[in-house]
């Protein structure tokens, strides 16, 4: 008779521990774990990287060149849209007030946009964050975490094919 009610107990709560230990951890790791990827996953599997085909435009005054790129810069990895992911880069800054930089575009290599031509829109991730990124950090590497979005925007000095609303910026650690 102890054998069954302690069985016919046990059961019940087995068989709930075991739900939740499926459940509960996996959901747990959907919300804090970010895929950690470079800026070759963000060109599609089997597509080469763009090239220039043509001049495009030239404002001289505000020494800007947007060129003419072949059909591979707006080829995006739609297998990442609306994933989070860490991915390393560069802030080029857009928007900026007295407390930090409120919206930039990410960049694979320093100098990118600044020195003209800008990469293809693949390789360019437009930012927006809430906790603004200090302006004396402006030019430290950053590791940028958030959920990634594909939307193609034309924001003068380039044109974006990603965008990520930041969860988390931080000084990327070269010795990590």
């Amino acid at each position: 008779m102890i054998l069954k009610l302690r069985h016919s107990f046990s059961l019940p709560l087995c068989i709930i521990a075991i739900f939740l230990s499926a459940i509960l951890p996996s959901t747990y790791a959907q919300a804090s774990e970010y895929a950690q990827i470079g800026w070759e996953d963000l060109i599609p599997e089997g597509v080469p990287y763009s090239e220039i085909i043509g001049q495009g435009e030239i404002d001289y005054e505000a020494d800007t060149w947007k060129p003419l790129y072949d059909q591979n810069a707006t080829k995006f990895n739609e297998t990442l849209a609306n994933t989070p992911v860490k991915i390393p880069g560069y802030i080029l800054p857009l928007e900026l007030n007295e407390d930090g930089i409120t919206e930039f575009i990410l960049v694979p290599y320093i100098g990118a946009c600044v020195h003209v031509p800008p990469p293809p829109p693949n390789q360019l991730i437009f930012v927006r964050t809430q906790q603004p990124w200090p302006t004396d950090s402006m030019w430290d590497a950053v590791w940028l975490s958030g959920t990634l979005e594909t939307e193609l925007q034309d924001l003068g000095i380039a044109e974006t094919g990603y965008q990520i609303t930041a969860d988390k910026i931080e000084v990327y650690d070269w010795f990590e």
